[in-house]
């Protein structure tokens, strides 16, 4: 059922299309009907001049008047009419749909069954327990650690890493600081920094101290330093 819905909606999508195409047919109607009539006035000018009931000058006139609005069919005919190609596609209008259909079935991926929202919303949530569960393993893994040795610098780093992801940026600014008094390193300042700057809303001095030691200690071409220079700027009275 679902297609034959599909396939009406489709044909009234095309609808203006197919009669914007079939106008070319009703023009060239018009202008045969005015070339006919225009010849049958024609004939009766040259019955009236035949009879005397026109004066030659008359006849001259009339006749350069039809001849005149004759010359102006054809021209407007050429401009506004492009019959070559309105019949072929009016005809090929209704298979339009179908062939449009065919292509789906034949390219597209019919049977996959559909996903509702209810399910979607379950998968992310067990999607998030999951993570959520990892972040708590990692953080009664390294309680009551520092960072002086590197596997224990790697998982305060990608501690930190994780709490930015949740959104915990105090956390994960905890986390960083604890890398940082081990040994320093510019990246993970300016992480260390941002977080702190989106956890107290504004740039505090420990950020702006992070910011700068970055800036001093890393590389000139370091993506990250304009974003600090930026926020210092900001900063400055």
């Amino acid at each position: 059922m679902i297609w034959f819905v599909l396939l009406a909606f489709a044909a009234l999508t095309l609808l203006p299309f197919a009669l914007s195409l079939s106008r070319g047919a009703s023009l060239r109607d018009r202008r045969a009907a005015a070339l006919t009539l225009h010849r049958a006035q024609l004939v009766e000018l040259a019955r009236d001049r035949d009879a005397g009931r026109l004066g030659s000058a008359e006849y001259d006139a009339a006749l350069l008047e039809i001849q005149r609005r004759l010359l102006a069919v054809d021209q407007n005919h050429e401009a506004t009419a492009k019959p070559a190609l309105g019949f072929p596609l009016v005809t090929l209008f209704p298979l339009l749909p179908l062939i449009a259909m065919l292509l789906y079935l034949l390219a597209g991926i019919p049977g996959m069954p559909a996903q509702p929202l209810a399910e979607r919303k379950a998968a992310a949530a067990l999607e998030a327990a999951a993570e959520d569960a990892l972040l708590a393993d990692l953080r009664r893994t390294l309680a009551g650690h520092d960072a002086g040795n590197e596997q224990a610098r790697r998982g305060f780093v990608l501690l930190g890493n994780a709490e930015a992801r949740q959104g915990n940026m105090a956390a994960a600014a905890a986390a960083w600081r604890i890398v940082l008094e081990a040994s320093f390193d510019p990246a993970i300042a300016v992480l260390a920094g941002v977080a702190i700057f989106q956890a107290e809303g504004k740039l505090t001095a420990e950020a702006a101290v992070l910011f700068r030691r970055a800036l001093a200690a890393g590389p000139p071409d370091a993506a990250w330093r304009p974003m600090v220079e930026q926020r210092l700027r900001e900063a400055s009275p």
